[in-house]
């Protein structure tokens, strides 16, 4: 079947599209989505997206984007990722391109310069879309924070003006939300090894994350593309210096990403444990409550030396989301 595909079109359409129905089948008991109808069929963009699963942020988006009749994206794709083997041919072969990270201050200056220019070429030479995470890396302790050097990157292949840099870009800021939070025990751990000394992935450890996040419980997930930074949202910003420009436009776009962003029961749980409290006792049940915990106790299976940190640690994944809501309301 494969070797009759004469397009990425031909694969997407027989291959990924009916994966991504089978993992929503399998482990998402509601699938939710806004803000689509706001697309202008003949507008390419940028979808600047959360990040909290390394392939179903940006698969799952490309469903719902074919589902409402438009052509997929091009995908951002992290050059640590990109090993010689099977996720790299299927990332490929779904228009992944590979972003560089780290390196000499020379080289990744290039190569930003490079990855701004490639951006700016598909969306407005190419006209396609492209999806890029808010910042490199998930998110692992459920603070989603826009880095301003992806804001930088945008305006590098447009340095004359930074206002139609972005403007021109059309960035929609997307909002992916988990009930479940993806590979939400394998981040815990990983957070509590890398309190005190830089953590160091084991062999095969992004696979195992990349399968983990496709086959668990998921919950309830929900995907809202939020309105567009228009080149009017920009112009407040017009007086800045370029760094304090970069600056306040990641924190608009962290603004309407935070505000969209689906509370689950499973988040105001984790609040109330974590604080001792029951401010948020109306937002679950008490089923939900054992449920959480019950989930919560396979932190036991790991020999730590210290389990109430690594449940803290495991709380906040799930508790910081609504401390921020909260912190935004004040």
């Amino acid at each position: 079947m494969v070797l009759s595909f004469k397009t990425v079109q031909d694969f997407q359409t027989q291959v990924m599209i009916p994966v991504n129905q089978q993992i929503i089948n399998r482990s998402i008991t509601r699938f939710t989505y806004s803000g689509f109808e706001r697309l202008d069929p003949a507008v390419q963009y940028i979808f600047l997206s959360n990040h909290r699963d390394i392939m179903l942020d940006a698969a799952l988006l490309q469903y719902l984007l074919v589902n409402h009749g438009r052509e997929s994206s091009e995908i951002t794709f992290g050059a640590n990722l990109m090993t010689p083997g099977l996720v790299t041919d299927i990332g490929r072969s779904n228009k992944m391109f590979r972003v560089e990270r780290g390196g000499k201050m020379h080289d990744f200056y290039m190569s930003s310069l490079h990855l701004s220019e490639y951006i700016r070429h598909t969306l407005l030479s190419k006209q396609e879309s492209v999806w890029i995470a808010q910042r490199n890396g998930r998110t692992k302790d459920g603070n989603d924070k826009t880095d301003q050097g992806i804001i930088k990157m945008f305006c590098m292949s447009k340095p004359e003006d930074k206002i139609k840099a972005l403007s021109e870009l059309h960035i929609i800021p997307v909002s992916v939300s988990y009930e479940r939070e993806s590979c939400d025990i394998l981040k815990a751990i990983e957070l509590y090894e890398s309190r005190y000394q830089k953590y160091i992935k084991k062999p095969g450890e992004d696979l195992n994350s990349i399968i983990t996040g496709i086959v668990q419980q998921k919950g309830q997930v929900n995907f809202t593309l939020c309105p567009e930074v228009t080149e009017e949202d920009l112009l407040q910003f017009d007086h800045c210096t370029n760094n304090e420009y970069h600056k306040r436009v990641a924190e608009l776009i962290d603004r309407r990403i935070d505000g969209a962003y689906r509370l689950f029961p499973n988040n105001y749980i984790a609040h109330d444990l974590r604080y001792g409290n029951t401010t948020y006792q109306a937002f679950y049940t008490d089923g939900q409550l054992q449920d959480f915990l019950h989930h919560m106790d396979m932190l036991n299976e790991y020999d730590v030396t210290e389990p109430d940190i690594l449940k803290d640690i495991f709380l906040g994944i799930y508790a910081n989301p609504v401390e921020k809501r909260r912190c935004r309301e004040v």
